[in-house]
C-alpha cells in the first residue's frame, strides 16, 4: 500500500473491517492580481494573477474483508482487489418501482446498495467529506440516518428505508424516505463537519430536544420526532422568526452538526 495515506481510524466486526485514511496534496488556486512592470512609462501597467499552491486535504475508506461482508453505496467504489463476490442488494421497505424512483429523487439515497463479500479490500473514491467509523451493539439497535449521510456498513446490519408517514415527516427536510441501520456491526457514516465539530446529545426520556433547522447527522429510531412551530399559535411562531422546528422526546441519542453551515 502507498506510504503517502495515514490511518486514522478504523472499525471491525466479524469478518470485516473499515479504515479511514488520509492524506494532502498539493493543488493550486488563483490568488490576488498583481501589476506587472512596463519598460514605457506611457503604457499602462498589464495585470497578471499569481496561481497559489495550498494544500488539500482528501480521504478514502478501506474496507477489509477476512469471509465476511459489506455493503457500500452506489458509485463509492475506486477499486477492488482479492477473490471477491459483487452483488446488488435492494433495501429492505424501499418498495416498488414507483418508490425506488421517489427514494432516489426525494432523498438522495439509492434504493439499492452493493454488497461484497469474500477475501480481499475494497477502496473507494478518494474525497473531501468527512467520516465518522463506528459500531452497533445489536440486535435491537437502529439508527435513522440524514438523508445522504449512509456510506457503508457490515453486511449482518439490516439496510432499511424509513418511511414518513405524516405530513410533518415530509416536510421535514429530510425527504420523504430516509437510511435506517439496524442489528449488529460496523458502519460507515458520511458527514459534512469534522468528526470532533459534531455534537452527542443523550436524551434519558425525562427532557426535550429542540433543533433549529436540518443539523441531524442521525438519531436513535427509539425516539419520537416531531415538526412543529417553536411557540403555538401563527402569530407568536412569527414573532420567534424561528419557523419549524424538530422536537425529540424519549430515550436515545441525536448526533447534531452545529458548524455544518459554515462551510
Amino acid at each position: 500500500m502507498s506510504e503517502y495515506r495515514t490511518k486514522i481510524d478504523e472499525q471491525g466486526s466479524s469478518g470485516v473491517r473499515f479504515e479511514l485514511y488520509q492524506f494532502t496534496r498539493k493543488s493550486h488556486a488563483l490568488g490576488p492580481s498583481i501589476h506587472l512592470p512596463m519598460a514605457a512609462a506611457s503604457q499602462a501597467a498589464p495585470m497578471a494573477q499569481v496561481v497559489l499552491p495550498h494544500a488539500a486535504t482528501a480521504r478514502q475508506v478501506r474496507i477489509i474483508l477476512e469471509g465476511g461482508g459489506a455493503l457500500l453505496e452506489p458509485g463509492a467504489l475506486q477499486y477492488a482487489h482479492g477473490k471477491l463476490q459483487v452483488d446488488v442488494q435492494k433495501n429492505a421497505g424501499a418498495g416498488n418501482f414507483l418508490q425506488r424512483a421517489i427514494t432516489s429523487a426525494g432523498t438522495g439515497e439509492s434504493a439499492f446498495a452493493t454488497r461484497y463479500s469474500g477475501q480481499g479490500e475494497v477502496w473507494t473514491e478518494a474525497t473531501t467529506k468527512h467520516f465518522i467509523l463506528a459500531a452497533m451493539d445489536g440486535p435491537q439497535d437502529s439508527l435513522i440516518l440524514d438523508d445522504g449521510a449512509f456510506y457503508a456498513c457490515d453486511a449482518n446490519i439490516a439496510l432499511s428505508t424509513h418511511v414518513h408517514r405524516s405530513v410533518q415527516g415530509i416536510l421535514s427536510g429530510n425527504g420523504l424516505m430516509q437510511p435506517k441501520l439496524t442489528g449488529s456491526g460496523a458502519f460507515v457514516v458520511e458527514a459534512p463537519v469534522p468528526v470532533d465539530e459534531i455534537e452527542v446529545i443523550e436524551l434519558d426520556g425525562q427532557n426535550e430536544l429542540i433543533v433549529d433547522g436540518d443539523l441531524m447527522l442521525m438519531y436513535s429510531a427509539t425516539l419520537q420526532v416531531e415538526l412543529r412551530p417553536l411557540v403555538r399559535g401563527l402569530r407568536n411562531a412569527m414573532r420567534t422568526g424561528e419557523g419549524l422546528v424538530y422536537s425529540f422526546r424519549g430515550r436515545g441519542t441525536v448526533w447534531l452538526t452545529p458548524t455544518m453551515r459554515l462551510g
